[in-house]
């Protein structure tokens, strides 16, 4: 396949033929090498199999600003092809509870080989939170007394978002406060908004005041479930159920964002999420099925391409190794290219 010929991948299902369920493609795509995509694999910070797993490494290494929102991006898209593609659609309306159709796909439990398979990379996203030792050896209990298809006994999604940030570049707590729950980093967000913190990476919005653009965080709470960050901010420094999701792609076009985040349905998944134009033109999330994102979190990093989510090095190995797109990769006419030398 010559280097220099641009290659399309296609991806043809329709928006229609989704559910809000989650899908996953049969096989997964391999992490790209080091050379292609400097990032260090999550399994390369533990040690030990399941039942004796253990941390190894906790490190964060620093980045050029400049680098940061398009390493952040390229992570979570390699990150989302490892766990299978699964994708989320937010776009439509469900069924209130008790009334679900029968033919809604059940969701598949996952096999104890596809357990096995991601254990250790779930184990490296826990690797680069701090004081979260005492999780990895809780599941190992679960393992041990379970089997290794038990379930994550902790939720692993602000982990995930931890590893991300750290991986990109944001290991200093001064610039992202990395932790086992989402809260913290919303309040860090929050306070560098209000004080004017120069140093933190983020800083915190009410949806619709500032662009939505791929690299920011689209935030929501359930237990409270906030409304607004002014909700939040009187409840700073104290526990809530919180979910952050990093956005990848805005696709106008079919008013929807696209975004990406652990632990949902047990694996990295991405989310259709539905929006509006505000009012200069650019997408803002709005309620979906009763729930609401209330809470932006702006990178304070340089812009990348409006069409990074299709130039990711990911999606170029795919295309340079002829890697045929599948159901559960649901875009509208989504077309990826071939970027770069098809050495993979």
């Amino acid at each position: 396949m010559s280097p220099a010929k641009v290659l399309l991948l296609v991806i043809s299902v329709l928006l229609l033929g989704v559910t809000s369920s989650t899908f996953s493609q049969p096989t997964s795509f391999d992490r790209l090498n080091r050379n292609l995509l400097d990032i260090k694999a999550p399994s390369e910070r533990v040690s030990g199999v399941p039942g004796s797993m253990r941390i190894s490494n906790s490190d964060c290494r620093p980045y050029r600003v400049r680098e940061i929102r398009s390493r952040i991006i390229n992570i979570v898209i390699q990150e989302w092809a490892y766990f299978g593609f699964s994708i989320q659609d937010q776009t439509r309306i469900q069924e209130p509870r008790g009334r679900a159709s029968k033919a809604r796909p059940r969701r598949v439990r996952m096999s104890a080989e596809e357990a096995a398979r991601i254990a250790d990379s779930i184990g490296g996203y826990w690797a680069a939170t701090p004081d979260s030792g005492w999780i990895l050896q809780r599941q190992n209990d679960s393992w041990n007394s379970r089997g290794i298809g038990s379930r994550w006994r902790n939720p692993w999604s602000a982990a995930f978002i931890s590893w991300v940030m750290c991986e990109s570049g944001l290991g200093e707590p001064s610039r992202f406060e990395r932790a086992i729950a989402h809260h913290t980093y919303i309040d860090q967000a929050i306070l560098a908004r209000e004080q004017g913190a120069s140093n933190a990476a983020f800083a915190a919005f009410d949806p619709g005041k500032m662009p939505v653009v791929p690299g920011d965080l689209l935030c929501r709470g359930s237990r409270p479930a906030y409304q607004s960050i002014a909700e939040r901010r009187t409840h700073l420094g104290t526990g809530a159920r919180t979910h952050c999701d990093i956005v990848v792609k805005l696709d106008e076009a079919s008013s929807r964002i696209m975004v990406i985040g652990g632990n949902v349905r047990g694996s990295v998944t991405m989310k259709l999420l539905p929006a509006i134009p505000d009012t200069n033109g650019m997408l803002k999330p709005v309620p979906y099925n009763g729930r609401v994102i209330f809470a932006h979190l702006k990178l304070k990093a340089d812009p990348v391409s409006a069409n990074a989510f299709e130039l990711s090095p990911t999606f170029n190995a795919m295309s340079c190794r002829g890697v045929q797109p599948t159901a559960a990769m649901v875009a509208a006419n989504l077309t990826v290219t071939s970027t770069g030398p098809c050495n993979q």
